[in-house]
């Protein structure tokens, strides 16, 4: 029997379940084979990408961390010209117009880096100063105008044939608030300087700090507004019931140099007017608190309620306190206390630019460091804060 006789013969004898095992084998081969091809190009195609990456990222400089500290060309630039005087890297240096600094002055005077100066206000503006509760603005000009319309637009009923009478027209004034130059002056040796782990911009920022925190807090209470900002303590004091715009109003307690009981503090209290009450803060020094926190109401509870929380105020009938200790004494007459909505009473107007110059000859073996700041302060809505008067009248 021949070859293609038994080839024929074993069709003819093959099941339908054979021919369909037999094609379906054949196809997963086929597809097996197609998979394999199709894996290979990807697998090429994918080496081929990885080659030009490389290549066209061979010739960038890796970083040496994980993020990239931008502004370490000034702060390398600074740091070079506190310890050793050489501003050349502060002379070419560009710094963008947000930073705390924008230039380098042409007058000789060096701006701080933008970190050191916003330690420096974060210091600032957490002290216990009047700036912690007032309005701060800053301003690139010499002098900030503060514009207050403190009288009420007339009014009056109209029927339906009468005729409108002419009503009161409002006034607008306006406060001016110079900008003063504030300055500290610490001074290092110069040894301690070329220690490099000697930490100069924290060292730096936290002299100028105190120095310009304890200025600050003293100016904007009694300050007389000469070449310092004007404290609001000293503009006049009138009593509250015949008040009048330009003076502050004042309570008094009914007894000299001490308290009549604790109605004097609930007066003062509701002699500020109901918009100032919701924002108000009592302002007062040390011992005048530890007197005040002794007060007790009819019922024998204390008016003075310390803080639940360690960053929490103490508080007075429920308003907070800041304790400053500018503020005076208890004595006859003193305004010892104050109480108001500062942020809308009282506005601290500063340039955002603080400025250091390094003297290495004045108190040799030591180096200078005289820092400068422009900032000024006045009162700006008078029935915003209300005087304790410590007075029979």
């Amino acid at each position: 029997m021949s070859k293609t006789e038994t080839r024929s013969r074993a069709g003819e004898d093959m099941s339908p379940v054979t021919e369909m095992s037999a094609a379906v084998a054949g196809f997963v081969s086929e597809f097996k084979g197609f998979r394999a091809e199709i894996q290979q190009r990807l697998q090429q195609q994918d080496d081929k990408m990885t080659k030009m990456e490389r290549k066209s990222l061979g010739a960038v400089r890796p970083a040496l961390a994980a993020s990239t500290d931008f502004e370490a060309p000034h702060r390398k630039a600074f740091d070079a010209y506190l310890r050793s005087g050489d501003d050349d890297g502060l002379r070419g240096l560009e710094l963008e117009g947000k930073a705390m600094s924008t230039a380098v002055a042409g007058d000789g005077g060096y701006l701080v880096d933008p970190q050191t100066a916003e330690r420096i206000q974060s210091v600032l503006s957490s002290t216990a100063s009047i700036r912690a509760i007032a309005n701060v603005v800053q301003v690139e000009a010499t002098s900030f105008d503060v514009l207050i319309d403190h009288t009420d637009v007339g009014h009056g009923w109209a029927t339906e044939t009468g005729t409108i009478a002419e009503t009161a027209t409002p006034t607008i004034d306006r406060i001016t608030i110079p900008l003063n130059e504030l300055s500290a002056l610490p001074k290092v040796s110069q040894r301690l300087l070329d220690d490099s782990a000697f930490d100069i911009e924290a060292w730096l920022a936290g002299r100028i700090a105190d120095k310009f925190a304890r200025a600050e807090a003293g100016a904007f209470i009694n300050g007389d507004g000469i070449d310092k900002p004007t404290g609001f303590l000293t503009h006049p004091a009138v009593d509250d019931g015949v008040w009048t715009w330009g003076n502050l109003g004042y309570v008094p307690t009914g007894a000299a140099g001490d308290f009549n009981g604790p109605d004097a503090i609930v007066d003062l209290v509701y002699a500020l007017g109901a918009q100032y009450r919701a924002n108000a803060v009592f302002v007062m020094n040390s011992r005048t608190a530890g007197v005040v926190r002794k007060l007790k109401d009819v019922d024998g509870r204390f008016l003075w309620s310390d803080g639940l929380a360690a960053a929490e105020p103490a508080r007075l009938m429920g308003y907070r306190v800041l304790i400053a200790e500018d503020m005076p004494d208890i004595a006859t007459d003193a305004m010892a206390v104050a109480f108001g909505d500062f942020a809308a009473g009282y506005t601290v107007a500063e340039r955002p630019d603080l400025r250091v110059l390094r003297d290495p000859f004045s108190a040799k073996p030591h180096v200078l460091f005289y820092a400068t700041k422009r900032v000024g302060g006045d009162v700006s809505d008078f029935a915003a804060i209300k005087l304790l008067k410590f007075g029979v009248a």
